[in-house]
């Protein structure tokens, strides 16, 4: 009888030390001390990669300042190229005079218009979410510069 206590009771002393171990495992401060441009490299990371935007919802994009906006040869290599290189969903390939002409009938206001917005296929300001109407105005430039 003497043997089983002894060994409950080191079974027990065990326990409890193994406890007190871990507990002061899990309440340690795991803070790091991060620098200005790691905290910066890290919202980049964890950031939204895009924004949803319902049917009907005006969409308003801060002025970034001309000094600052995008070449619209940029924005089309960036954005544009995909469809408008290959034609894909309808869209008019760069370079091709009849069907732009055809969009052009309508006036360029509409073609901007439609490149802001989206039409048919073609999704809202050409996947360029933070593509100001200025920027994607000058992608269509661009795009009809090719298409002379």
């Amino acid at each position: 009888m003497n043997t089983i206590m002894s060994s409950r009771l080191k079974n027990l002393v065990l326990i409890t030390i193994a406890s007190a171990v871990l507990w002061g495992c899990g309440s340690a401060d795991k803070t790091v001390n991060l620098t200005a441009n790691q905290e910066q490299q890290v919202a980049a990371r964890i950031a939204p990669a895009g924004h949803v935007s319902m049917a009907g919802q005006v969409v308003t994009m801060a002025s970034a300042g001309a000094e600052s906006a995008r070449a619209g040869g940029d924005i089309y290599a960036v954005n544009c190229v995909a469809c408008h290189s290959s034609g894909v969903a309808g869209a008019p390939k760069m370079g091709d005079v009849a069907a732009w002409s055809a969009r052009l009938e309508q006036g360029l206001e509409t073609v901007y218009t439609n490149a802001i917005n989206g039409i048919r296929g073609m999704p809202m300001r050409g996947t360029c979410m933070d593509c100001s109407d200025d920027e994607v105005k000058a992608a269509v430039d661009h795009i009809l510069e090719g298409s002379k």
